[in-house]
């Protein structure tokens, strides 16, 4: 018990009690009056009525969707790539490897002004590539059609750090006794990648996506520095709109803002406990 006084403590702090406030607010009307005076009105579950049938929510969640799936799916998928490329030794390989953690660990607002810089519409450097190629500038950020994919660009890119370390350490577990064994028995470059990395890495990969999922569901300064959610709500995901609620507008509106965030917090509960069960089928 005294070495997990600790970590019970530290779990009730940071936590316990967050999700217990943050319950609170999504079940009475608060603004910062009710905060001053300590007497905001108990409307039950209200505020999730009022922000599912709010016609945002739709938007928000595909939005959300999307950012998630898309930005997950590249991400593992150039991570893994380059996780592969790696494992064969190199000359430089250790120094390209660190070069490729950079964008994680630069701080998001940094990351993300850069990438609104390069996408402005008038002075950004990808838009004086397009024209040297002789392609038409485009609105990244500034047209409802573009805007949520340059903004799942920007996050991919910050995004494919953490998997090529992770993916990479579950490479370096697999045995090489076990490669051997494949190329003896004539297995190909592809048909060991499928039949023998692949599987082998899936618990790897599993907790690899769930970790980038939760990551992903409350990205909000990338989003919020490169487009508020804009142009007209295009990109504006859950955790944005939740972010935009209580902070971004003139009348901060909390109950609300807490209510979007329980939701995401749901979703992400479902996915956990998913992976909870596939793990347990795993280990039988």
């Amino acid at each position: 018990m005294a070495f997990a006084t600790p970590l019970i403590v530290y779990l009730l702090a940071f936590y316990a009690y967050p999700l217990v406030r943050s319950f609170d607010l999504s079940v009475h009307d608060y603004n910062i009056r009710a905060f001053v005076q300590g007497n905001a009105e108990y409307v039950g579950f209200a505020n999730y009525v009022d922000v599912m049938q709010n016609p945002l929510f739709a938007q928000a969640l595909w939005n959300t969707f999307l950012f998630v799936f898309v930005s997950l799916l590249f991400q593992y998928a150039l991570g893994l790539a380059l996780a592969v490329f790696f494992k064969r030794r190199f000359p430089l390989s250790s120094v390209l490897r660190a070069l490729f953690l950079i964008p994680w660990l630069l701080p998001l607002i940094v990351s993300a002004s850069v990438w609104a810089w390069m996408m402005n519409s008038d002075a950004g450097v990808l838009n004086s590539f397009l024209g040297v190629i002789g392609i038409d500038p485009v609105n990244w950020l500034t047209s409802p059609e573009s805007a949520l994919a340059s903004v799942i660009i920007a996050n991919i890119w910050l995004g494919i750090p953490f998997n090529l370390v992770i993916l990479y350490s579950g490479l370096q577990n697999i045995p090489d006794e076990v490669y051997e064994a494949a190329a003896l028995d004539g297995a190909g470059p592809w048909k060991v990648f499928w039949r023998v990395t692949f599987p082998l890495l899936r618990p790897v990969s599993a907790i690899t996506l769930l970790l980038g999922l939760v990551y992903t569901l409350k990205v909000v300064d990338i989003v919020w520095v490169m487009t508020k959610g804009g142009p007209a709500n295009s990109s504006l995901t859950l955790a944005v709109w939740s972010y935009r609620e209580a902070f971004g507008t003139g009348q901060p509106d909390f109950s609300p803002a807490a209510a979007i965030g329980n939701i995401l917090i749901i979703i992400a509960l479902i996915f956990g406990l998913a992976y909870v069960n596939l793990q347990r089928k795993v280990e039988h």
